[in-house]
């Protein structure tokens, strides 16, 4: 089809309804979901592909996993090529042999066939709350090597022809702590499928095979063209940053996450060349993932509505070198990888934000913080998967947001009713932390704290970071409050836990786990930020008084709420002239 055959109105029209397809998808998922990691929190993503296996939309979901759906297409082509039928339905799960991410990321991919022409597959990953290996919810700083995390799916057949293939739902439901769970939610990714192939083929049968795909490679060139004018609008250049996961354990070694990016006319390449080596803990990171980080950071920087399909990719390369953190080598265990993905977004922030300061954004949390804890209540076995969000860094003319998932991601703290309803945990404290936000000019959104007391003995695992290496300030901004883990016994004993444990901690009846996120980075000089603005920050309650003067040189009268002028500058002048 030429290009000057395309009606831009048609175009626009088949590609607000491939979106709203995988948006329904995605609604499907969350209400037929059985767990609260997928119901609740909302960690899953849906797409929809074209005959050739390219993404051709994505339901507003996961930005940090959507970009694994290329790379398991390819594996899907490799793998059956022509063997593919009507009622065929995919699972797999292997970071190494599938093109996955982690072992509680379960893909289910459907064939869609219209007149028993292959027109696209539908395409979804869920994060499931457990899929075996040595804790429960399957996530295990300490794990060494990926036979330990869980159980492996191959790439592999479902459903052949419409019928089930039982001895595949059999091995998963032996190899989980949360069957009902588990195959719950692998029927609600089946049951989004289902949905995809209703609203595919009716675009098929409105517009015809033959046009619509010819419609399809234009939505694919579009998106290619806006990204092409995105990146000619910055300058060309090599721009390097690094940022740094705190480490592991309980001396923990900061592991460098370096990027390069260049910038050549209308390509931009990003290497990870530079970045720490593979380490025997499970926070190795599959290159899927900083992939779908590196897209979305400068997806970021865009002004315009670009298509979210395949063609969008086309512009922008990534690498990194083999058996390094973002790109292990078999069999590097990588079920706690999501923090170093997050990283990923963060470093190629720090490195544009050197050429295009206005449009990027402090240092946010650090990633969602893991919780993980199960045993056995009232007979029953049961599974925590607390995901824990969050904070942003702060922007040019704006505070940092908090109460919000990362920038890269997009989900959801866990209702405290639906944990103290299904577990035998109790929520003491959940708000935010005043001081906590970086000091700017725009401040950083303020940090979360969460208070869990556990009702029955359990173990629980942890995955933090951002503790050693705050949430980083832009533009003279400061750096947010550090990330903290507490375990208080009832005697009121507390320990200080690593953000990244090598082990799993045993809790009684009665103890309390405090997690304290980081505080999101601030941006321009706190000096600068006008008063009236420190003022309403002291009535919300987000600085102290004390703060108000240490972090802003902002001075209050002796009722506590309006600002002293003169005191103000003369403060202001003297924090200053410290900085000389």
């Amino acid at each position: 089809m030429s290009a000057a055959s395309i009606d831009p109105i048609t175009l626009e029209v088949i590609r607000n309804a491939l979106a709203s397809t995988a948006d329904e998808m995605a609604l499907i998922v969350m209400r037929s979901a059985y767990s609260p990691v997928v119901r609740d929190i909302m960690d899953y993503s849906t797409a929809l592909c074209d005959a050739q296996g390219r993404v051709i939309a994505q339901g507003l979901t996961l930005p940090i996993q959507l970009c694994s759906f290329p790379r398991i297409m390819r594996y899907v082509q490799e793998r059956f090529g022509a063997d593919l039928h009507v009622g065929d339905i995919l699972i797999a799960n292997d970071p190494y042999g599938s093109g996955g991410q982690h072992l509680p990321d379960i893909y289910i991919l459907k064939p869609i066939f219209v007149d028993t022409a292959l027109a696209g597959f539908a395409a979804t990953v869920a994060h499931h709350t457990d899929i075996g290996g040595i804790v429960p919810g399957s996530v295990a700083i300490y794990s060494t090597e990926i036979q330990q995390e869980g159980l492996r799916l191959p790439l592999v057949k479902l459903y052949e022809k419409g019928q089930p293939v039982d001895a595949v739902m059999r091995i998963i439901e032996a190899n989980t702590r949360s069957p009902v769970e588990v195959l719950g939610d692998i029927r609600a990714q089946i049951a989004a499928c289902h949905v995809a192939e209703e609203g595919l083929t009716a675009l098929v049968r409105r517009y015809g095979a033959g046009l619509l795909a010819g419609y399809i490679e234009a939505l694919h060139d579009h998106a290619e063209a806006l990204m092409r004018e995105t990146i000619r609008a910055l300058p060309d250049g090599v721009y390097r940053a690094v940022d740094y996961i705190d480490g592991f354990g309980e001396t923990p070694v900061p592991l460098p996450i370096a990027v390069t990016v260049t910038v050549a006319g209308d390509r931009l390449d990003i290497d990870f060349t530079g970045t720490a080596d593979q380490v025997a803990a499970a926070i190795n990171c599959p290159i899927s993932l900083p992939e779908s980080a590196s897209f979305c950071a400068v997806r970021c920087l865009s002004r315009q509505d670009i298509p979210n399909c395949e063609g969008y990719l086309r512009p922008i390369t990534v690498s990194a070198p083999e058996g390094c953190l973002v790109n292990p080598r078999y069999p590097a265990a990588c079920g706690a990888r999501g923090v170093v993905g997050y990283r990923v977004f963060d470093a190629i922030m720090q490195a544009l934000a050197q050429v295009v300061p206005e449009r990027a954004i402090g240092g946010s949390e650090g990633g969602p913080y893991l919780l993980a804890a199960g045993g056995v209540h009232h007979g029953r076995p049961y599974v925590l998967n607390e995901m824990v969000v969050g904070t942003w860094g702060a922007r040019a003319g704006k505070d940092g947001i908090e109460g919000i998932s990362n920038p890269a991601a997009n989900i959801s703290n866990q209702p405290v009713e639906m944990i103290e309803t299904d577990m035998p945990v109790e929520v003491l404290a959940y708000g935010l932390v005043a001081d906590s936000g970086g000091p700017g000019e725009f401040r950083g959104g303020l940090a979360f704290v969460r208070e869990f007391r556990f009702l029955a003995d359990t173990r629980f695992t942890l995955r933090g970071d951002r503790r050693d290496h705050p949430p980083y300030g832009l533009e003279g901004g400061a750096p947010g409050a550090p990330s903290a883990h507490i375990l208080v016994r009832p005697d009121g004993a507390a320990r200080s836990l690593p953000t990244m444990p090598m082990e799993s901690f045993p809790a009684r009846a009665g103890d309390v786990f405090r997690l304290v996120g980081a505080g999101g980075g601030g941006y321009g000089d706190p000096l600068h930020r006008a008063p009236e603005r420190v003022a309403d920050d002291l009535r919300e309650g987000k600085v102290s008084r004390a703060g108000a003067e240490r972090d802003y040189g902002v001075v209050f009268c002796a009722d506590g709420v309006t600002v002293d002028p003169a005191a103000t500058s003369a403060r202001r002048d003297q924090l200053a002239r410290s900085r000389a």
